[in-house]
């Protein structure tokens, strides 16, 4: 059994696609099929149930997959730590990112990584903090940037605090609040919200600080999108709490400092069981902690 037939495997699983699959490996289909069945031979199973319109892996072969992803993530691993003991950087780097990143600059550290590390392939996913942990600890993202309220830090990784800030209220500037400096918590009961999805890390903040206050607040909508959060503001049918930073300049939509109101931590993670070289490098170039404020 090869490794190229491993993978070959793997990008037919994912692509559900045998055409897919070859253009995504860069072999013509009959090798890749020719290949596949070569290997269904020598296990003596069915590792993809066809049809001329349908591929899926059966049940042999989604018990192959597992081994066969953890076979070629070893093997990567061992290129890239053979190439790290010479002072070279390669193999693959998964990044997650919430959407709400504000203490680094995301596209700068990541062009100024390729400059520095050409031969790492760089993987970018969007997502929430408790995925990126969960992802970390099982092996399929190496570095993520997390947002957590000052009550939750993050378990089972190793962290380091990038900033800490207090969100603030938006609202549109049509809003009955618009023109106040300053808000206490209390002052926005009544009031209808959009927030991230309930039970995800981008919520809590929001809600532990009402929880704590006793307030009682609605939730209309909820979306992960901060665009269509800001949409939703401006056209004034609800109010939000924000990073200030992922606010834009907009003069339809105001900004206001809440006091009581929820604060949260952002966190470089990354693994704290033998990090691949590619991930250790990029938590060495990363920002240490902003002063608290």
């Amino acid at each position: 059994m090869e490794l190229q037939q491993m993978r070959y495997v793997v990008a037919v699983a994912e692509e559900r696609s045998f055409t897919r699959a070859a253009e995504r490996c860069f072999v013509v289909q009959s090798a890749l099929s020719h290949q596949i069945k070569a290997l269904e031979r020598e296990l003596g199973v069915t590792l993809f149930a066809r049809t001329s319109r349908r591929v899926e892996p059966t049940a042999a072969g989604d018990a192959f997959l597992h081994a066969a992803r953890a076979s070629l993530e070893a093997a990567e691993r061992a290129v890239a730590d053979a190439a790290a003991a010479t002072g070279r950087i390669r193999g693959t780097l998964t990044v997650g990112v919430i959407p709400t990143v504000t203490a680094i600059d995301i596209p700068a550290v990541l062009a100024g990584f390729h400059r520095d590390h050409p031969a790492v392939r760089i993987r970018l996913r969007g997502g929430g903090s408790d995925e990126f942990v969960a992802g970390i600890a099982e092996g399929s993202i190496d570095v993520a940037v997390l947002g957590l309220p000052d009550s939750s830090p993050p378990t089972g990784v190793a962290t380091r605090e990038l900033a800490r800030e207090r969100l603030v209220a938006v609202v549109s500037a049509e809003h009955r609040l618009a023109g106040r400096r300053r808000l206490r918590l209390p002052d926005l009961a009544g009031e209808t919200f959009v927030d991230f999805p309930a039970g995800t890390p981008g919520r809590a903040p929001s809600d532990l600080a009402f929880q704590a206050a006793g307030i009682h607040r609605e939730v209309a909508f909820e979306a992960m999108s901060i665009d269509l959060i800001l949409g939703l503001i401006r056209h004034n049918l609800v109010i939000a709490f924000l990073a200030p930073a992922v606010v834009p300049a907009d003069p339809d939509l105001r900004t206001i400092p809440v006091s009581g109101g929820p604060t949260r931590i952002e966190y470089l993670a990354w693994s704290d069981f033998n990090p691949a070289p590619a991930a250790r490098a990029l938590v060495e170039r990363l920002p240490s902690p902003t002063p608290p404020r």
